[in-house]
């Protein structure tokens, strides 16, 4: 690192002879040179400080340890740069300033850094709106640095915004946050925005060499391969991964040290498993995951890892340059291109699914060994199994098997006469290296032989049931049981027109949308023929339900003409019919109740 890196590192170890920083905060970046993987940025930034248009607010996003609130002090910086040949804004801080290195040590006072976490409200912003109209005290702009701004309320947002688009020409904002979602537009399309991106895991080696061979450490490739891997594009994080490396193995890093504090799968063995689980050997792929497990690998990593490597092996099939990638070992670039050759994209594609939903399981069990172990289980158990497309077409007899094996027997392709069976069989073969590529390739082929498939028996067919009208078919419905479609047909459907095989009907407006097509299926089953239920545009006469209302309302009427019955209604005062059992009319339906009188305490009842 240059002498400019080390801004403000010496002044806090001065007089802390023996005081340790840790290599995140004694590395951390002081000038854009020295900013990794964030080149488009620095760019824009050049630019516009060499034209003059600088913008009044920033908005600086990304993940956790790519370096937003460093970026946000570099450009407080560059913002309030001086020296005594330069007095302007500038992006070139190879010399340091007046301010710099009180900026970059977070104690200048016209360099306000705010941490939105703990300062949420409207108050904390009535404060800055306050402060802003004061000039800055020695620096050319004041600078307000809101870390993880999208934690503000609403309120606080709102609060902010007629400040924000209108500063005063002294102020500057600059906003750091890892939800950029939940920041409201209204807030975003005042500022500029720069998304920081992950560090690639190769700049992450390098940065992480470099820091090393000052430090005096001796790292291994690997070593350094690993901890760029598990950090995940984070320069902090992987800074503090070397830390701990460092105390970990004594002020020595090496790949087994690393592999076991993280409770990493040794990379080589990972890639055995994959060649076990890709050949369907279940007894050596469970082996190998037991000795990976005993050495402390977690078993979620196992699968992860496995995930990872299946991932890149179909990167190297479609991009080969990927096996240039400085975090990849010599075993996974060569090994990898092998598999990458051998295998289908549907088969990559398939053990990648299964993966992912397999990693979750083992994660959330409380027994995550048997887990892992179910998983691999039903990996290598899909090894030899065809795709679904490649089992259809084989038994439609469209195209090769799946293994490139032609037709036992010379079997036709229609499956109605055996050569549908022969072909399954044949697709279920294990295929071997030298196929199409289509099922898992590193299964030797084994010759099987063609299966007896029994003819199934003739199938009886169901008598004709003629059905003449509405009533028939309620019939029908009794008949078998259906009782809460035979209500369903009642009250709800009119009749039209019925000829054999075909029912024109209407339908009342709470009739279920499904009534039509359920009654096509049941009148199937019931009748033993094909019928065409269609609803009609034309009226449609009375449901059986409200025919059986009409007569039983007609009955009442017959019953109180009735001499007999009126002259006993006379002689009991306050009695009522309640009911007429006529031997012509059907008995009503099991779910239909009778129709309730309530007659008077003490009258009596007919």
């Amino acid at each position: 690192m240059s002498e400019a890196g080390n801004l403000g590192t010496e002044s806090l170890e001065t007089g802390k002879a023996g005081a340790y920083r840790v290599l995140a905060r004694k590395y951390r970046p002081s000038n854009f040179s020295e900013l990794i993987g964030q080149e488009p940025m620095v760019r824009t930034l050049t630019n516009a400080f060499a034209t003059g248009r600088i913008a009044q607010a920033w908005m600086l996003t990304g993940v956790r340890g790519v370096g937003k609130t460093t970026t946000a002090r570099i450009l407080a910086r560059a913002l309030n740069y001086k020296t005594a040949t330069v007095d302007q804004p500038s992006v070139d801080l190879s010399i340091p300033g007046e301010h710099c290195q009180a900026i970059m040590e977070g104690r200048h006072v016209d360099v306000i850094e705010m941490d939105a976490a703990s300062h949420t409200g409207i108050d904390d912003i009535r404060d800055i709106i306050d402060r802003v109209r004061y000039a800055p005290v020695s620096a050319r702009y004041k600078v307000y640095i809101i870390d993880e701004v999208h934690m503000l309320s609403t309120q606080a947002f709102n609060g902010l915004l007629k400040t924000l688009e209108e500063p005063p020409p002294h102020v500057k904002f600059i906003f750091a946050t890892t939800e950029i979602r939940k920041v409201p537009i209204t807030v975003l399309s005042r500022c500029q925005r720069f998304d920081l991106r992950r560090i690639d895991a190769g700049a992450l080696v390098g940065h992480l060499s470099s820091i090393a061979a000052k430090e005096g450490i001796s790292v291994d490739d690997e070593a350094l391969a690993m901890i760029a891997r598990a950090a995940e594009g984070s320069a902090r994080d992987s800074l503090s991964i070397l830390d701990q490396a460092i105390a970990h193995g004594s002020g020595t890093v090496g790949a087994d040290a690393v592999r076991a504090m993280l409770g990493l799968a040794d990379r080589a063995r990972i890639i055995d498993l994959f060649e076990h689980v890709m050949k369907g050997d279940v007894a050596a792929a469970l082996s190998e995951f037991r000795a990976q497990y005993d050495t402390g690998a977690d078993p979620a990593a196992v699968l992860t890892d496995l995930a990872e490597f299946n991932h890149l092996v179909t990167r190297l099939r479609f991009v080969p340059a990927a096996a240039d990638d400085a975090s990849l070992s010599e075993d996974e670039r060569r090994r990898g291109a092998e598999f990458a050759g051998t295998l289908s994209v549907r088969v990559l594609s398939r053990t990648w699914q299964m993966l992912l939903k397999g990693i979750p399981e083992v994660q959330s069990s409380n027994r995550p060994v048997s887990a892992a172990e179910m998983v691999l289980i039903r990996l290598a158990h899909a090894a030899d199994l065809p795709t679904l497309d490649e089992a259809l077409k084989s038994l439609d007899g469209v195209g090769p098997l799946p293994n490139g094996a032609p037709r036992a027997n010379g079997a036709p392709a229609n499956p109605g006469n055996g050569g549908g069976a022969s072909a399954v069989a044949q697709a279920r073969m294990p295929a071997s290296t030298g196929g199409s590529a289509q099922t898992m390739r590193l299964v030797e082929a084994q010759p099987v032989p063609e299966a007896y498939v029994p003819q199934p028996a003739p199938v009886a067919e169901a008598p004709v049931v003629p059905v003449k009208s509405l009533a028939d078919i309620v019939a029908l419905a009794d008949a078998n049981r259906d009782i809460a479609f035979k209500v369903l047909l009642k009250r709800c459907v009119r009749p039209v027109r019925i000829e054999p095989g075909r029912l024109d009907v209407t339908l009342t407006d709470d009739a279920p949308k499904i009534l039509l097509n359920d009654l096509t299926s049941k009148l199937r089953a019931w009748t033993g023929r094909n019928w065409l239920v269609s609803l009609s545009k034309e009226e449609g006469g009375q449901t059986l339900a409200e025919m059986e209302t009409t007569k039983r309302e007609n009955a009442f009427s017959d019953a109180k003409a009735d001499p007999t019955v009126a002259a006993i209604l006379a002689r009991f005062p306050g009695a009522k019919i309640i009911d007429v059992r006529i031997p012509d009319v059907p008995d009503v339906e099991e779910t239909e109740a009778e129709v309730p009188v309530e007659p008077a305490a003490d009258d009596d009842e007919i």
